[in-house]
């Protein structure tokens, strides 16, 4: 099998599987009828309600461990908690909690924060970020309870609109590339954040000379990315999310395992060249784990 078969089969491990898309589904349904109902008065399972995050952006992958649900809620209950006494943001979540408990009334559940959090006993967390529509904006206001309580705004749909648009334009190896990288920084334990991911990715697909192309240069592809990350100023604590602009803030220090990525890619590589092709998966295996073919 060669190195194109072997990095589409690592594709079809890497993704989320059937089954959680669809227990992933029948939760996101039963959270958002819930909410519907108390704070709508009607009882859809999908009205709004989106999903956010990396789900949202479909660039999660297999070891998803939290998921993100965006709750529109009607724009008399923002006037309510921000003329509340007190902090309002605290008061909104907390209301929202008691919406979701009477669905999960056992499970253990948190508001605090910016999200209302719901952790199942399959280790999958579901954090709830209830907002407000902006005028004129697809952006959306939304609670943050510390501190005494403000508003932030943030704009998922733009930056969902920008992946889904660049992962369109270089043949869906965004999506691949930005999965593919959740891998990495899981199985070596890299200081990025799943939103880092995606935004470095974007920006280094945007001009990438293979990025139409087919699996046979994921290899490639995968090896230029880490020594773009590798090359990342170490200095720099912040950047610009895809679509929304918002800061992406480092985590930690992700350079130097990138940079040791980047030399074992390279093997890899050479490996390929020179036919030794159980040394080559072996060495793909060193950067993604059990889930590259061996």
């Amino acid at each position: 099998m060669g190195v194109g078969e072997d990095f589409q089969k690592f594709r079809d491990t890497y993704q989320i599987t059937s089954e959680l898309i669809t227990s992933i589904s029948y939760r996101y349904k039963r959270i958002t009828r819930q909410l519907n109902t108390d704070f709508w008065s009607t009882n859809s399972d999908t009205a709004h309600s989106l999903y956010v995050g990396s789900y949202g952006r479909d660039t999660a992958a297999k070891g998803l461990s939290d998921l993100d649900i965006g709750f529109i809620l009607p724009n008399a209950v923002y006037h309510q908690y921000n003329g509340h006494q007190g902090n309002g943001q605290s008061a909104l979540l907390q209301a929202v909690k008691r919406s979701m408990q009477k669905t999960y009334p056992t499970s253990e559940i948190s508001g605090d924060g910016q999200v209302v959090v719901i952790s199942f006993n399959d280790n999958l967390t579901f954090e709830v970020l209830p907002a407000f529509e902006n005028h004129n904006s697809d952006s959306w206001t939304y609670p943050n309870a510390n501190n005494g309580g403000s508003w932030k705004v943030c704009n998922p749909r733009a930056e969902i609109a920008a992946i889904n648009t660049r992962n369109s334009l270089t043949n869906r190896n965004l999506k691949y590339l930005s999965r593919m990288m959740r891998i990495w920084a899981r199985q070596c334990a890299v200081p990025i954040s799943g939103m880092l991911i995606d935004t470095l990715a974007y920006q280094f697909i945007e001009a990438y000379q293979y990025r139409d192309k087919s699996f046979l240069y994921h290899d490639f592809m995968a090896r230029d990315f880490f020594d773009y990350l590798a090359k990342q100023d170490q200095n720099k604590t912040a950047w610009r999310a895809p679509g929304s602009g918002s800061h992406v803030h480092r985590a930690g220090l992700f350079e130097c395992k990138a940079r040791s990525a980047y030399l074992r890619a390279t093997e890899a590589i050479q490996y390929n060249d020179d036919n030794h092709e159980w040394s080559r998966r072996q060495k793909w295996r060193d950067v993604f784990g059990s889930l590259y073919p061996g």
